[in-house]
């Protein structure tokens, strides 16, 4: 094992002045957002540099260097096919001795989390250029390093592809289930009407000197948030709730049962209806409580209708706000819903539930199929690049055992 100051230089790269003689050049400039934690090469950057902003404000690291994240995140790696600037959220790895570049990125991939746990800082975390300079790396005969870069190469682009298969075929899922909603909202043929002429009432939770982050206690009563809502499930954090002397304080921000709790800010649209068990708890304050008669609609039915593309597309509309949509509860009374018998609604419900189901079968399988990729890739190099097993033997077949294409 030898430091990697032993292998590599330690470049640490910046970002020029905003002034425009330095941007828009042909000097490619990388920062984090432009790779990731998978190890591959990087030949394009969202921004670049004129030569007198990489002279003056940046640093220019060449061909075959690696390129590591340093700072929020900590681990992303890249290698460059040209020379190419960076900023300071990256440090970059430009070889002293004869070596293959691909054979340290793969290793630093599979060291993600030791080169997290050397970061320190009380604002934000970073690996310092000395921590980084100082971090331990195997260091196999140039041969050795070729050969394993090489099968890495190849099994790595295999699991890689597949992987984007699976990504898109779930996409292709989840637009198939949006079609299908959009279907069943046609088939009803109704007239479509304001949520509030269906007599609804809606309120957000408590605001200014009602509450404060210092009135969470953990595994009190649940105030719940839009990170909760997700797939017409309310799923509390135990770390965000209050003392029953709090609820009974904010009583009148209390959720019923039957009630539809909807996100009014960020993911606009999650929405999932109160069950009997939830009644009490609290309506945060990126919320939306959204109460209508069970006699006039089914909450069933309002939030299969909440979470469809179709009706979301109207509540980005109605939204306050043009960067960040943002609802209140006169513009989601505004909504406009499908205004059909209970009956009708019953079996609208049905058909979606229906629908559902077959999505989270399918979806979950594609998910797990995806962790399984991703499990198999981070095995497979950190087993190569450490020496448990010869690649010059390995054949590399049954590297997506369970996953089949």
């Amino acid at each position: 094992m030898l430091s990697i100051r032993r292998v590599f230089k330690v470049i640490n790269g910046g970002t020029p002045t905003s002034d425009q003689t330095n941007w828009g050049g042909d000097i490619l400039w990388a920062t984090p957002v432009d790779f990731s934690l998978k190890f591959n090469p990087i030949n394009q950057t969202r921004r670049t540099l004129t030569r007198t902003g990489a002279s003056t404000g940046s640093a220019i690291t060449p061909a075959g260097s690696l390129l590591l994240s340093t700072r929020a995140p900590i681990g992303y790696i890249a290698i460059t096919t040209e020379a190419m600037a960076f900023n300071q959220g990256c440090r970059a790895l430009a070889p002293q001795i004869p070596c293959d570049p691909r054979f340290f990125g793969y290793q630093l991939e599979a060291y993600a989390e030791r080169l997290q746990a050397e970061g320190s800082g009380s604002t934000f975390t970073e690996l310092s250029s000395d921590s980084l300079a100082s971090f331990l790396v195997s260091v196999p005969p140039l041969e050795e390093q070729h050969r394993i870069a090489d099968f890495l190469d190849v099994e790595t682009n295999q699991i890689d592809r597949l992987t984007n298969l699976r990504r898109q075929q779930l996409h292709a899922i989840e637009e198939r289930h949006e079609a299908e909603y959009l279907e069943v909202i046609q088939d009803l043929d109704a007239d479509w009407v304001q949520l509030r002429r269906l007599g609804a009432t809606a309120a957000t939770g408590p605001f200014g000197t009602q509450f404060s982050a210092d009135d969470y206690e953990v595994d009190g009563i649940p105030m719940i948030n839009t990170a909760h809502i997700r797939d017409g499930k309310i799923t509390p954090d135990p770390r965000h709730s209050v003392s029953e002397e709090t609820a009974n304080r904010l009583s009148r921000h209390q959720l019923k049962s039957g009630d539809i709790v909807i996100a009014r800010k960020r993911h606009l649209g999650r929405a999932a209806a109160v069950k009997s068990s939830q009644a009490g708890w609290l309506c945060g304050t990126d919320s939306i409580a959204l109460t209508v008669p069970r006699e006039r609609a089914h909450p069933d039915f309002l939030e299969h209708l909440l979470r469809s593309r179709y009706v979301r597309s109207q509540l980005l509309k109605n939204s306050l706000a043009a960067t960040i949509p943002n609802l209140n509860e006169g513009n989601l009374l505004e909504l406009e819903v499908p205004h059909v018998t209970l009956g009708k609604q019953r079996e609208f419900c049905t058909r979606l539930t229906r629908v559902d189901s077959i999505l989270a079968d399918t979806s979950t399988a594609m998910i797990r199929q995806l962790s399984l990729l991703a499990e198999r890739r981070q095995a497979l190099i950190t087993a190569a690049v450490t020496g448990q097993f010869d690649v010059s033997t390995a054949s590399g077949r049954g590297v997506t055992d369970g996953v089949s294409a």
